[in-house]
């Protein structure tokens, strides 16, 4: 598997300003890392340099690999997928033992390897703040806290409910997801491709995968979900300036919306709206809904 080296290219930097200052944060966010007394507004943009997308990728058309394995480069290169699972899983001992210390928080070590592992079961769910904070054996606030590190170190998303003006009572918790797709399946101990076919977790993955390489190409949208308390749902919507783009995720060659995505879809009135499946090319399922292959994400 190789890079684009276009988009390689795009990362190191190139064109937007005539002279560039990079300051390189690491694995975490601007608000756990204050070193600079100086707001710089006005003067400084900031940029979220994900794990590699699937457009990154060259043999796009291998999307299975990076699903399987994930953006982080040492991980989506590997010669072997023993070698990626092996490198994932030293990872994650890593960042409990070292990363999160050296960031300045003392978590015991297996309360964070509990608490990830039950996110990663509980990937693509609806928090439930109560029993995840039992599941872990600690306390509500203490939850949230923890929750917060892995936000701010980009371990994980909590995707949240958008804010519409529909006629019906909407879920009002996020939704969690593990946001690298690699390391999701090292957690779960899910280490080949038919292994995470077979594996409950597989739907759930998948829709974090895409919902992951859609919200990073679109990173100047407003991300968010909507669920109905009937259950009606959309797995993504972007918003930006009045305009909204909806999405769906499907683990299926022939996917099938539910009723209420369709009565979502006329409520919200989106500018546009699509299903991502594992199909070999786009096709319209009804008018102004699209089915794409996971290789179209980048497009905008």
């Amino acid at each position: 598997m190789e890079l684009n080296s276009e988009a390689l290219r795009a990362r190191i930097g190139g064109g937007v300003f005539h002279t560039q200052c990079f300051l390189i944060l690491g694995s975490a966010s601007r608000d756990l890392i204050k070193q600079s007394s100086e707001s710089l507004a006005g003067r400084i943009a900031y940029i979220d340099l994900t794990p590699f997308l699937l457009n990154e990728v060259v043999e796009a058309s291998l999307w299975s690999d990076v699903w399987l394995r994930g953006g982080f480069p040492e991980s989506t290169l590997a010669a072997e997928e023993s070698d990626s699972f092996d490198w994932r899983r030293d990872f994650i001992r890593t960042f409990m033992e070292r990363d999160i210390p050296n960031l300045g928080f003392t978590i015991p070590v297996p309360v964070i390897e509990r608490l990830w592992t039950i996110l990663a079961h509980n990937h693509g769910q609806t928090a439930n703040f109560n029993k995840l904070a039992t599941a872990v054996d600690i306390s509500i606030p203490t939850l949230k806290k923890y929750l917060a590190i892995l936000e701010q170190t980009y371990m994980i998303r909590l995707l949240q409910p958008g804010e519409t003006n529909l006629k019906k009572r909407l879920v009002k918790s996020p939704k969690i997801y593990i946001r690298d797709s690699g390391i999701l399946h090292a957690l779960l101990d899910i280490g080949t491709y038919d292994s995470l076919l077979a594996h409950p977790i597989a739907g759930a993955s998948w829709e974090g995968f895409v919902i992951e390489n859609i919200v990073a190409e679109h990173d100047r949208w407003k991300p968010s979900f909507i669920r109905t308390s009937n259950g009606a749902e959309v797995d993504l919507m972007l918003e930006r300036s009045g305009h909204r783009r909806i999405f769906e995720c499907k683990l299926s060659k022939s996917p099938k919306p539910s009723r209420g995505f369709y009565e979502l879809i006329e409520s919200l009135k989106p500018n546009s709206s699509g299903i991502v499946a594992p199909v070999d090319e786009s096709y319209q399922i009804k008018k102004g809904i699209t089915v794409s292959p996971p290789s179209d994400l980048a497009i905008k």
